[in-house]
């Protein structure tokens, strides 16, 4: 009887050992599978935010582009003004040039 309750418990030990392994290999398994769940979410938001950068860089880009357009119409603008000025002093300077001469 002695003999049957130690087999009894051996057999016990054996099957708890047995679940213990198994366990512990399916918890290993659900941290690894858990780990690439993650990596891959890591990933995505990765390429997310890679991409979102890329459309703001290009969205500035666009804004500086339109901005420096801007500036340099202005800038042709008041060009023309200076020059249209310009031209109203030459025929100014080129009478008091020719009053000066002419008074004498």
């Amino acid at each position: 009887m002695a003999v049957e309750a130690i087999q009894k418990v051996t057999q016990a030990e054996a099957e708890s050992k047995q679940r213990r392994d198994a366990a512990a290999a399916e918890s290993k398994q659900k941290v690894l599978v858990a780990q690439r769940a993650a990596q891959r979410l890591l990933e995505e938001a990765r390429g997310q935010a890679e991409a979102e950068v890329r459309q703001m860089l290009g969205d500035a880009e666009a804004e500086a582009a339109r901005l420096a357009e801007q500036v340099m119409d202005q800038a042709r603008q008041e060009c023309e003004t200076m020059k249209q000025d310009a031209r109203q002093r030459l025929d100014q300077a080129t009478q008091l040039i020719v009053e000066r001469v002419v008074n004498r």
